[in-house]
C-alpha cells in the first residue's frame, strides 16, 4: 500500500520525508512529483528521493509517454508508483496548483 502527502514546497517535503523515515521507509521507497520536469528534477536530487524509471512503469507504457502530455506522464508515474488511477488523477490536479506529491510505497 502506498501512501501519498500532499505539500506546497521543498522544505516541507523535507520534513514529510523525514517522518516517513522515522517510520521505516527508505529514501528508495520515496518519489517526489512535481509538474514542472526541473523543478521534479532537482528536488530529487536534494531530497535523494527516487525517479520513476522505465522499468517501473514498464517499456511500452514508458514509450507511450515520450509522445504524451506531462499530466498523462505523471499520472501514469505516479500510478507506477502506487497510487490507484483515480488518486494519481486526484494527486495530478495537485501537481497543476503547484504542489509537491510524495509517495511512499515498500
Amino acid at each position: 500500500m502506498a501512501i501519498q502527502r500532499i505539500v506546497e514546497n521543498a522544505l516541507q517535503a523535507k520534513s514529510e520525508i523525514e517522518d516517513l523515515v522515522t517510520k521505516g521507509y527508505t529514501h528508495d521507497d520515496i518519489y517526489v512529483f512535481a509538474h514542472d520536469k526541473k523543478r521534479d528534477s532537482h528536488i530529487n536530487d536534494a531530497l535523494d528521493t527516487e525517479t520513476v524509471s522505465m522499468k517501473d512503469q514498464g517499456f511500452l507504457k514508458s514509450l507511450k509517454n515520450m509522445f504524451t502530455s506531462r499530466g498523462d506522464e505523471l499520472r501514469s508515474k505516479m500510478e507506477a508508483a502506487g497510487l490507484s488511477k483515480d488518486e494519481a488523477a486526484q494527486a495530478e490536479m495537485e501537481l497543476d496548483q503547484g504542489k509537491l506529491v510524495i509517495i511512499a510505497k515498500k
